[in-house]
């Protein structure tokens, strides 16, 4: 299981929730109905259900319609085995007494409350889900608290040595090349309407200065290769222009964007000396996933865990 993307995700998402109850004096009503123990805790069927409920909540704001629903059954197939998992990690991380800085979490509920138009939208949201805003922050809190623990027990005890760079170089020279750059001028218009316009008049050959008194418009130089972090949308839309030629508008997160192909340049073999920042992350990052499975998988082996 690629568990530790699971937690690069996170922060990525801002967050990833971990459910840790204890029920040991409390009544449990139905929905309590306990799934499994994990040394002294228990994870309940609410806290599955308020884990979908959580993720829903986060996902979406990147997916919609029937790629939500796909995403969410994905989370379903392994939900139990994450939450035993999150919980082993939390349990690991209170033992070391890890300590934690409470305006990390102020900071981190703000940047989640800025993806939201109002407090109130976001207060909505939650009411929606089930959830309050103390349960975001426990759930923030705890997950510093997993990284923190993550970072003493596994990354900070992971090295990539120079000669490593340079042996996973020559064994996969042909896999750097550069691919075709594109460079391009992205005009950036407020409605659409203008954005539509503006392209019709760039297509006839209008010059962009001629145009600035009538479309209030900003203008960046872009230089893209195909597959390296590019908005899909862009993507899709610039590696298909001849040169010299506009695109149509492209609705990005509200703006509109107007592109235009200036220039090609043709695929390079990348030198040592430009990717060896990138083969030292990958090198770094598959170290980290193969420590981070043993030591999670020694956590296991030591704890009590039992699935009713």
């Amino acid at each position: 299981m690629q568990r530790i993307i699971d937690l690069r995700l996170f922060l990525l998402l801002l967050l990833l929730p971990i459910y840790y109850t204890l029920h040991a004096a409390c009544p449990l009503y139905a929905q309590d109905q306990i799934v499994a123990v994990v040394n002294n805790e228990v994870i309940t069927q609410k806290d599955l259900s308020d884990f979908l409920n959580f993720m829903s909540m986060q996902l979406s704001r990147q997916y919609k319609g029937k790629a939500l629903e796909d995403k969410i059954d994905s989370i379903k197939s392994d939900l139990l085995n994450r939450l035993i998992e999150d919980r082993l990690i939390l349990q690991e991380a209170k033992k070391e007494k890890i300590m934690l800085d409470e305006n990390r979490v102020k900071a981190k509920i703000g940047e989640i409350k800025k993806q939201y138009r109002s407090d109130a939208e976001f207060q909505a949201e939650l009411m929606k889900q089930g959830l309050t805003q103390a349960d975001i922050e426990n759930k923030v809190r705890e997950q510093f608290l997993m990284f923190s623990i993550v970072e003493r027990q596994v990354r900070s005890k992971i090295t990539v040595k120079p000669d490593e760079v340079t042996g996973f170089y020559e064994k996969n020279k042909n896999d750097f090349n550069s691919g075709e750059e594109r460079e391009l001028e992205a005009y950036s218009l407020e409605n659409e309407d203008l954005a539509q316009s503006f392209a019709y008049n760039l297509k006839t050959g209008k010059k962009p200065e001629d145009l600035a008194t009538r479309y209030p418009f900003t203008v960046n130089m872009l230089s893209v290769y195909k597959g390296e972090q590019l908005k899909s949308e862009i993507e899709e839309v610039v590696f298909k222009l001849g040169l010299n030629e506009v695109s149509k508008p492209v609705n990005i997160d509200g703006k509109f964007y107007v592109f235009r192909l200036v220039n090609i340049s043709p695929p390079k073999e990348a030198t040592l000396t430009q990717v060896q920042g990138k083969i030292h992350n990958f090198l770094f990052e598959t170290k980290m996933q193969e420590e981070f499975t043993r030591w999670l998988d020694e956590l296991k082996k030591r704890s009590y865990i039992k699935i009713k």
